[in-house]
C-alpha cells in the first residue's frame, strides 16, 4: 500500500508541475481579464480520478504566485480550481462515458473560475466589493474570465476527457498505479 501512495504522490507532483510550468510559460495569457490558462485543460482529470484534483490544486497555486492579483489570487483563484475539481469528481462518479457528463465536467471550472476569478478582479479593478461599482465590473469579468475558460475546456478539455480513457497512456497509468495494490 506504500508503494502505491508513493506512486500518486509522484503522479500529483507531475500534474502540480506541468500546471504551474504550462500556466507561468504562457504567463501572457494565462493571467488578467481575459485569460486562456492552457492549464486548465487538466482540471478533466478528476474525472476520471478524484485524487488528480490535489495536484491541480497544487499547480494553480504555485502558478497564482506571479499573478498580479497577489495573495488574493493565490487564495481565491486556488479555491476556484479546488471547487471545480471536486464538482468534476463528483460527475465523474458513474456513466462517465456519457457525453453529456464530460461536457458538464469540462464547465465546472467555467461556472468556478468565472465567479470567483471574476469577482476577484472586479474588486480589484473597483477597490470595492458588493459596491454599485462592483456588480457591473464582476458582470464584465465573469463572462470575459468564463469565456476564456470555456474556450480552454471545449477545445482542450473535453477532447482530452473524450480521448484519455481510450488511450494506451491511461492503461498504463492504471497499471501503474494499480500495480502495488
Amino acid at each position: 500500500m506504500k508503494n502505491k501512495s508513493v506512486r500518486r504522490l509522484t503522479i500529483l507532483a507531475l500534474i502540480a508541475a506541468v500546471y504551474a510550468v504550462l500556466t507561468m510559460s504562457l504567463g501572457f495569457m494565462s493571467y488578467g481579464p481575459v485569460q486562456f490558462r492552457v492549464a486548465e485543460a487538466l482540471c478533466v482529470l478528476p474525472f476520471l480520478f478524484p485524487w488528480t484534483g490535489w495536484g491541480l490544486v497544487a499547480g494553480c497555486l504555485l502558478a497564482n504566485l506571479l499573478s498580479a492579483y497577489g495573495l488574493l489570487d493565490v487564495v481565491f483563484g486556488t479555491l476556484a480550481t479546488l471547487l471545480a475539481c471536486l464538482a468534476t469528481a463528483a460527475l465523474g462518479r458513474r456513466d462517465r462515458d456519457s457525453l453529456a457528463r464530460a461536457v458538464l465536467a469540462c464547465l465546472m471550472p467555467v461556472l468556478s473560475n468565472a465567479v470567483i476569478v471574476g469577482a476577484l478582479i472586479a474588486f480589484f479593478e473597483t477597490d470595492e466589493f458588493l459596491s454599485g461599482a462592483f456588480w457591473p465590473a464582476f458582470g464584465l469579468n465573469a463572462l470575459t474570465v468564463g469565456f476564456g475558460e470555456l474556450v480552454v475546456m471545449l477545445l482542450l478539455g473535453l477532447p482530452l476527457l473524450r480521448w484519455l480513457p481510450r488511450s494506451k497512456f491511461m492503461a498504463k497509468l492504471q497499471e501503474t498505479i494499480e500495480e502495488s495494490d
